[in-house]
C-alpha cells in the first residue's frame, strides 16, 4: 500500500462529539488535543512524513467568547504536551498561520517549541493556528509587492515557485491527502494554494473517534484514486 507524504487534517467535530455524550464542548476540545498526539504517533508509524492539522482558524475568533478563552488555554496547555512528545518521537513542529494575533506568552511557547525541535527528524508536524488560506496569500502577496516597490524582484518575474516560497508552508511539500472529519464536505479556507491537487477524504466519524483504524480507511480510499498529474499517472 502506498502511504502518501503529507496528510493533510481538518479536525472537526469536537463539539458535536462533546454534545452526543451530554457533555460541554471543551471537552470536546480537550479530547481532540489528546488524540492529536495518537494520530502523530499512528501517521509516523505508518510511514507519513508530514502530517498538517487546522487547529484553529482565522474564523474562529467569531466563536463565543468563552469558547475562544477554553481554546486559548488549551493550546497553551497542548504547547507543554507538545514539547514532551516531540522529544520522545524527535517529531520537528512548526506553526503555520498569522501568530501576531495569539498573546505573548503563547507566541513565546510556539518559537521555544519551534526552536527545540527543528533538528529532529522524525515526523514534520505543522499546526495550522490562527490560520486562514485567504490571509496566508493575501500576507505573500504584499511581501512579494514590497519586493517589487524595493526594486529587489521585478513583477515579470514572479512565479508559482516565488509565491509558494512565500506561503507558511515553504519548504513543505503540498499534501498528498486531505482528511476531514465529522461529515462536512468543504475546506474551509484550509491551504487552497498546497491542496491544488491533493485527494479529498470526508468521513462522518468525529476528530475524537478518529483513530488507527480510520486512517488506515484513509489511506486505503487514496490507494484507490487514480492519481493523475497533467494526464499523466502516477507511478
Amino acid at each position: 500500500m502506498k502511504v502518501p507524504t503529507h496528510v493533510a487534517i481538518i479536525l472537526d467535530g469536537n463539539g458535536r462529539w462533546a454534545k452526543a455524550k451530554g457533555l460541554p464542548r471543551k471537552a470536546g476540545h480537550v479530547q481532540g488535543a489528546k488524540n492529536v498526539e495518537v494520530i502523530c504517533e499512528e501517521a509516523y508509524k505508518m510511514g507519513i512524513q508530514y502530517l498538517t492539522v487546522y487547529a484553529f482558524s482565522t474564523e474562529n475568533w467569531n466563536r463565543p467568547q468563552d469558547e475562544v478563552d477554553a481554546l486559548m488555554q488549551l493550546l497553551r496547555n497542548y504547547m507543554k504536551t507538545c514539547l514532551k512528545t516531540a522529544e520522545k518521537n524527535k517529531m520537528c513542529v512548526r506553526v503555520i498561520g498569522d501568530k501576531t494575533r495569539l498573546d505573548e506568552d503563547i507566541r513565546n511557547r510556539i518559537a521555544e517549541l519551534e526552536e527545540a525541535t527543528k533538528n529532529n527528524t522524525g515526523l514534520h508536524f505543522q499546526i495550522a493556528l490562527n490560520y486562514g488560506s485567504r490571509d496566508e496569500m493575501t500576507r505573500a502577496v504584499k511581501k512579494l509587492a514590497e519586493k517589487v516597490a524595493a526594486g529587489e524582484l521585478k513583477a515579470e518575474d514572479i512565479t508559482e515557485e516565488g509565491i509558494a516560497n512565500e506561503l507558511d508552508t515553504a519548504g513543505i511539500p503540498d499534501p498528498d491527502l486531505m482528511i476531514r472529519t465529522s461529515g462536512e464536505q468543504r475546506i474551509s479556507n484550509y491551504l487552497l494554494w498546497q491542496l491544488a491537487y491533493a485527494e479529498f477524504y470526508f468521513t462522518d466519524v468525529p476528530w475524537p473517534d478518529f483513530d488507527k483504524k480510520e486512517l488506515e480507511k484513509a489511506i486505503e480510499a487514496y490507494n484507490k484514486r487514480d492519481r493523475r498529474y497533467g494526464l499523466v499517472k502516477e507511478e
